[in-house]
């Protein structure tokens, strides 16, 4: 089984809050509503939201590797 990684670059945000909304358990803001990621490595059973998330970034902010 791979490990997915999960990371965002608060550089590049354009805080859409997409990501937020659709896995706020891996997914949140900062006070400046940049993205923050609060589980860098989520079960399995969150992989394809991960990737659905990573994908719908409009800025492609999140990135997401397997191991």
């Amino acid at each position: 089984m791979s490990v997915l990684r999960v990371t965002a670059n608060s550089d590049t945000c354009a805080v859409s809050s997409l990501c937020v909304y659709r896995l706020p358990g891996v997914f949140d803001q900062d006070e400046d509503g940049l993205v923050v990621v609060l589980d860098e490595t989520p079960g399995s059973d969150l992989h394809d939201e991960v990737r659905r998330a990573a994908r719908g970034c409009p800025t492609k902010s999140i990135r997401v590797t397997e191991e």
